[in-house]
């Protein structure tokens, strides 16, 4: 096994890797029961606490 086998094999894996960690952090962003969390998350720096 050389080192372009290698190099080949880690950037088409990882790339396919974390394209799919990108759409399950995507899904998981945009999926409507996450909304209200996220809202909440939004408004905290205008608080007075």
């Amino acid at each position: 096994m050389t080192y372009e086998n290698i190099s080949h094999f880690a950037q088409t894996w990882g790339l396919i890797y974390f394209m799919a960690i990108f759409a399950c952090v995507l899904i998981y962003a945009l999926r409507p029961k996450s909304r209200a969390k996220f809202d909440d998350a939004a408004r905290i720096p205008f608080r007075e606490d």
